[in-house]
């Protein structure tokens, strides 16, 4: 039997960073991602977000890929919102999106940053939220 720990903590925002994702769209939409994710076997320990953005812990399974965990969560996720009703217009995920290792002695501090995103974002906004991880990972925008 394999045995291993990988967490991922993904990130991405709504197409164009459009602020349509409401406390009441959060809830039902991340309960749906919890369900949805449980059976494909994709273990979310803790997805929370704002109104144009979502976080995910994920701990990976030993055939699980970075990027076939966030297409299975993200694509899944879309077509279920376009069929729940609860928006007006066609519903979709901007196509890129963040994601970093989480050593096993920080998952409580990502869990908590997570939990805590209504009120990080009443002081920094989504920008400066992507702009501090750029800095922070090393990454360079190359648009």
């Amino acid at each position: 039997m394999s045995y291993l720990t990988v967490w991922i903590h993904y990130v991405w925002t709504t197409q164009n960073r459009e602020p349509i994702l409401t406390k009441e769209i959060r809830q039902k939409l991340f309960s749906h991602m919890l369900e949805n994710a449980k059976a494909k076997e994709i273990w979310i320990d803790e997805v929370n977000g704002y109104s144009d953005h979502i976080h995910c812990l994920v701990s990976l399974g030993k055939e699980q890929s970075i990027a076939k965990v966030a297409q299975l969560i993200k694509g899944e996720s879309a077509y279920w919102l376009n069929k729940s009703g609860l928006l007006k217009n066609k519903f979709t995920w901007q196509d890129d999106y963040f994601a970093v290792s989480v050593s096993h002695s920080q998952i409580d501090v990502v869990r908590k940053y997570i939990r805590n995103q209504e009120e990080h974002h009443r002081k920094k906004s989504f920008t400066e939220e992507a702009d501090a991880f750029m800095k922070k990972y090393g990454w360079k925008f190359l648009g």
